[in-house]
């Protein structure tokens, strides 16, 4: 194999495979990235087994071939070479080594034949449809905070996407929570998913993904059955497997009898949160909301380093309520909020209370309160 092509087109390609390559891996062979050089482009690929993504890239392709080098070093070289210069990767006769030159750098990285690296086997799809990549992107922003880590509930490691009819209009809605808090957005369903298996998306699909739907233009074509997702965005591939898992009825938690209204400053809510808080120890982390007509008064107390209070003004005329939140899990919600105003529906200081976001309608937040 000798292929010729521009460092940037190289570089921005590493970077969109490199990262789904585990750092520690006891199999040699997901630490490499598998290299094709075909036509006029070079095709990378990386997996982890669970998670595959491929991308090709323009090459003057000068003898084609095939062959797997570790991913994360060649990247490192690339990134360290100089702006606007061209990279030549040309492999031994016996396939054993492939050389990188670029100028008067030349490096020479240790091969593992094609032939041992693994093939994300993707199987038919029974549904495919298009997203536009700002839509895509939304879903997943507005939920992906509340993915859950205690990795004994796998289940809910992954955001559930699934469709819904609201008032005879189906929509394409994704779902998070993790037991204290819960994250859903929705958007008109796509032409193609009608019927579509409820699935979930695990954790660093989620990840990676958000990291390539940044391009607006780009429109996302997504293939999926009841085990694999498929996204193609641009010349990027990616596959994977999903959590195979009975997400939870989520519409039991939302609580639909919550009649008491506050209405805050989104920012200065938030701020005042973040001030208040400095002083919670680590674990507990419980903002004490004390809620009246016309003001809410936040309030920290720390046994051990002391207590914080914070005045700020609201829109609220029911009666007083006392009700006590994870602060961390506040700051969460009021970064997903576009709107200048954030809406409470609260019922009492045991229920879980709604948040809403007044600038966008389709997205919905639940949170457990704290005992403070």
């Amino acid at each position: 194999m000798r292929v010729i092509l521009e460092r940037s087109n190289l570089l921005k390609s590493l970077n969109h495979v490199h990262r789904v390559v585990e750092r520690r891996n006891t199999i040699p062979i997901l630490s490499n990235v598998l290299l094709s050089a075909e036509g006029a482009s070079l095709e990378m690929k990386a997996t982890d087994l669970d998670l595959e993504v491929t991308e090709a890239t323009p090459a003057k392709v000068e003898r084609g071939g095939a062959t797997t080098v570790p991913a994360h070093l060649l990247y490192d070289i690339v990134r360290k070479l100089a702006d606007g210069a061209e990279v030549m990767l040309k492999t031994d006769e016996d396939g054993n080594a492939m050389t990188v030159t670029s100028g008067r750098s030349s490096f020479r990285l240790q091969c593992l034949p094609q032939s041992d690296f693994p093939e994300l086997s993707a199987g038919s799809f029974s549904h495919i449809f298009r997203l536009d990549s700002v839509a895509l992107k939304g879903l997943i922003e507005k939920t992906q905070f509340a993915i859950s880590t205690e990795e004994t509930r796998y289940y809910l490691n992954g955001i559930y996407l699934h469709t819904h009819e609201v008032g005879g209009k189906l929509k394409l809605r994704s779902v998070a929570t993790d037991g204290h808090r819960l994250a859903r957005a929705e958007i008109d369903a796509p032409a193609g998913s009608e019927g579509m298996p409820g699935i979930i998306i695990p954790r660093k699909t989620v990840s990676e993904l958000q990291k390539l739907v940044d391009d607006p233009d780009v429109a996302v074509t997504t293939e999926l059955s009841d085990t694999k997702i498929r996204f193609t965005i641009g010349s990027v591939v990616l596959t994977s497997k999903l959590i195979d898992g009975t997400f939870p009825d989520y519409q039991r938690v939302i609580p639909t009898g919550n009649d008491k209204k506050l209405i805050v400053d989104r920012q200065s809510f938030a701020a005042a949160v973040d001030r208040v808080s400095t002083i919670s120890s680590e674990r507990g982390r419980a903002v004490k909301l004390s809620i009246s007509e016309g003001q809410v008064t936040l309030a920290v107390n720390n046994p051990d380093s002391g207590s914080a209070t914070e005045e700020l003004a609201a829109d609220y005329s029911s009666d007083p309520i006392e009700i006590g939140f994870n602060a961390k899990y506040l700051l969460d919600v009021a970064a997903q909020l576009t709107g200048t105003e954030a809406k409470f529906m609260l019922a009492d200081a045991g229920s879980p209370t709604l948040i809403h976001d007044m600038a966008d309608e389709t997205a919905l937040y639940v949170l457990m309160p704290m005992r403070v």
